[in-house]
């Protein structure tokens, strides 16, 4: 193993400490890794199938109707969503671009380092880092959602056939993490084009093939169980409300102890985003020293001599 992972954590942790500019670009990149979504349905049933049938017919119709009359509201609900979504994930882009140039430039002998000279360096690579995970997300989705469409057809038993499959990629997809992390990094350092970026990143991850998977555990598994723990107030506040609303039927008023959740969990957000930024800030910083010590002792990297300018 090439890399030292006691220096890699240690000299994070100092970085990040003696610079907490990193922290907001870290609260930045954390939307990027964040997503959501939800689904819900129901049920219903009786012994006669017909008035089943003109509830369905009933409510397709209100659907229609509904959407009919509300069509523009609703193609500029999904715009939006669809600007703010982008918006925000462009930050997360920002903020992983600026982390790797931050601590390029520590590591070059900066002695602070500005939040606007950061982002305004920032910039240039912001394309190639869009078009680098676009990319990456296309070529995925283009292998599962074969595999997706596959299982439902097939009420399931397409999902059994295709486990072996699908336990191949989860490694596969995990050393395409890997390459991109470093590749990323080397296109901030060595201002590479996306394709050379790939490249670059395939070069250095298969040169210490052993101390990547260590680090990339070490985060993966380290980063997991102290984000739990930064939720775990979420969970507690949580708590009273789901019980609170055991009982609970359309119509009723909410009861206090869901309002007192909804209250607890607005409250703890911001720190919850903030810790979570300060987590992202190290990881991320943990990358990028790794890619110093893979790439300066074979090769003198333009990274410490572009970080002054």
């Amino acid at each position: 193993m090439k890399i030292d992972l006691g220096k890699i954590f240690t000299r994070s942790w100092q970085i990040i400490w003696n610079h907490k500019v990193l922290w907001i670009f870290g609260i930045f990149a954390g939307f990027a890794n964040s997503n959501g979504g939800g689904n819900n349905g129901g049920s219903s049933g009786g012994g006669d199938t017909q008035p089943f049938q003109g509830d369905v017919e009933r409510f397709g119709g209100q659907a229609v109707e509904f959407f009919q009359q509300y069509m523009l509201i609703i193609i500029l609900a999904c715009v939006a969503i669809l600007i703010i979504s982008f918006a925000f994930y462009a930050l997360g882009m920002m903020g992983r671009i600026g982390i790797l140039k931050g601590v390029y430039k520590v590591e070059g002998g900066a002695p602070s380092l500005m939040f606007a000279e950061l982002w305004s360096e920032s910039m240039p690579y912001f394309w190639r880092f869009f078009g680098m995970n676009l990319l990456v997300g296309l070529a995925f989705l283009v292998i599962f959602l074969p595999i997706i469409l596959l299982g439902v057809a097939t009420a399931g038993i397409g999902f059994v056939c295709l486990i072996p499959l699908i336990c191949l990629i989860i490694p596969v997809a995990w050393a395409v993490g890997i390459i991109l992390e470093q590749g990323q990094a080397a296109i901030v350092a060595e201002d590479l084009t996306l394709m050379d970026g790939f490249k670059r990143g395939w070069e250095i991850a298969k040169s210490d093939i052993g101390g990547m998977i260590v680090l990339s555990l070490v985060l993966g598994i380290g980063g997991a169980i102290i984000g739990f723990i930064f939720a775990l107030p979420i969970v507690a506040a949580v708590i009273p409300g789901a019980i609170g609303m055991m009982d609970f039927r359309p119509g009723d008023a909410l009861p206090p102890t869901a309002w007192f959740s909804i209250a607890c969990c607005g409250l703890y957000l911001p720190v919850f985003i903030f810790l979570n930024g300060v987590l992202t800030a190290y990881m991320k910083t943990s990358w990028a020293l790794s890619y110093l010590q893979l790439t300066k002792p074979s090769e003198n990297t333009p990274v410490l001599t572009q970080a002054d300018a």
